[in-house]
């Protein structure tokens, strides 16, 4: 039994980590999940319970950091509501695409509602840029949390094996 709960335990780490690059999956919930399940199927011995806080503290920074820093990007160069919207709506058109368009979706759609509500080119391209900064800062948080939580637990075990 233990056996599969670490097998299902490293897939969930790795879906997760597929997960922080696309959005369709919940990544970094996932990875946690993981370690979650990597460290119940050990009894807490390899990895305890302050380090999964400790991890927990990490995906809920790096879950809210993804979402925030494309709203502030937007919100930083002037966004209005409709631009967003835009936003939110390109971003999930995004995701039908290739990777081009999980970066540009978000992009193009907060132009465009941008352009929509102000009718200027300048303003909704400023816009534009401002969310695709803050999405990509998102994105580094968030690659940046799953890199914390893979490497937590890299170090519980190589510690564990060492001793």
């Amino acid at each position: 039994m233990t056996i599969l709960l670490i097998f299902l335990a490293l897939f969930l780490l790795i879906l997760g980590a597929l997960g922080t690059v696309f959005p369709a999956l919940p990544g970094l919930p996932l990875m946690f999940a993981g370690a979650w399940l990597i460290a119940y199927s050990q009894n807490y011995q390899i990895v305890g319970s302050f380090s999964l806080l400790i991890l927990l503290a990490v995906t809920l920074f790096g879950m809210a950091m993804d979402f925030v820093a494309g709203l502030l990007g937007a919100k930083y160069t002037g966004a209005s509501k409709e631009a967003l919207w835009g936003a939110f709506i390109g971003g999930i058109a995004g995701i039908f695409f290739t990777p081009a368009g999980l970066i540009l979706g978000p992009l193009i759609g907060a132009a465009v509602g941008e352009f929509a509500d102000k009718r200027n080119v300048w303003l909704a391209g400023k816009v534009g840029i401002g969310t695709l900064i803050g999405f990509m800062i998102g994105m580094v948080a968030k690659i940046g949390a799953a890199l914390v939580i893979v490497l937590v637990l890299l170090a519980h075990y190589i510690a564990y094996w060492i001793s």
